[in-house]
């Protein structure tokens, strides 16, 4: 499990580091959406509950990211 966490912790932080050209909203999304994993994970759920976590963090991201960006 250990080593699970660490593979997907150097994954988001590989996405982190290529933000440079995206918008604000685009930035939100990946934000968002590894917050969502982090907390699926963290809270030992299953693997469609860890998924499903980082598809509405990514999509609750891009809204404020893009809500951010448009003022």
């Amino acid at each position: 499990m250990m080593k699970t966490k660490v593979l997907v912790l150097l994954a988001v932080a590989g996405l982190a580091s290529g933000c440079e050209n995206m918008s604000t909203g685009q930035k939100g999304a990946v934000a968002g959406a590894a917050l969502g994993t982090g907390i699926g994970l963290a809270t030992g759920g299953s693997f469609g509950a860890v998924v499903g976590a980082g598809l509405i963090g990514g999509a609750a991201g891009y809204i404020g990211g893009s809500m951010l960006g448009n003022k």
